[in-house]
């Protein structure tokens, strides 16, 4: 696998080598807490994360991501802000633009309408949380933020679904620059 270049939005050195030593201190950690910490974009610490941990696919490619997002069956959808963390777990509904919007419409509890054009990039995230593999993929947005991410769930013993695993491990492959 090709990992993208990072576009990192980090202008001082002395922010990305603090929010590097961040990460390396503690590599499971809450990645939200890193970037508030160091005062950095989320963006910005996507990029910062270990080489192997983070690819990156163009906002080009959300419609191809989005669409075999529909047919992985349960997933968790997650929208983190300063407020809260939420979390659904659902099927990705099936979407169309329209008016300025991607319209979320399905018999699933998630519905709603994004503004996909502040969709700056799309990360595909591999990495420990809390001690066990967690793999995401992460819709950021042009501000350097969370949009909302998707992770792949897991079993009834907390191992990640290996279907879907498998699905998270191709749609990289394939959509990641």
């Amino acid at each position: 696998m090709t990992l993208a270049v990072r576009d990192s939005s980090l202008s001082d050195p002395n922010i990305e080598s603090a929010v590097r030593n961040a990460l390396r201190e503690n590599p499971d950690g809450v990645l939200e807490a890193v970037a508030a910490a160091h005062c950095a974009p989320y963006r910005a610490v996507l990029d910062c994360l270990p080489s192997g941990s983070a690819a990156v696919a163009s906002k080009e490619r959300f419609d191809r991501i989005w669409e075999d997002l529909t047919s992985w069956g349960p997933v968790v959808f997650i929208v983190h802000t300063d407020d809260g963390v939420f979390e659904t777990a659902c099927t990705i509904p099936a979407g169309s633009h329209a008016r300025g919007y991607f319209n979320i419409h399905g018999d699933s509890p998630l519905g709603g309408h994004l503004k996909i054009e502040r969709c700056a990039a799309i990360y595909f995230i591999d990495r420990p949380f809390f001690k066990r593999r967690s793999c995401s993929i992460q819709f950021i947005n042009c501000d350097g933020q969370a949009m909302f991410k998707i992770f792949v769930s897991r079993d009834e013993n907390k191992n990640l679904q290996p279907e879907q695993l498998a699905r998270f491990e191709k749609l990289r492959a394939e959509t990641a620059l």
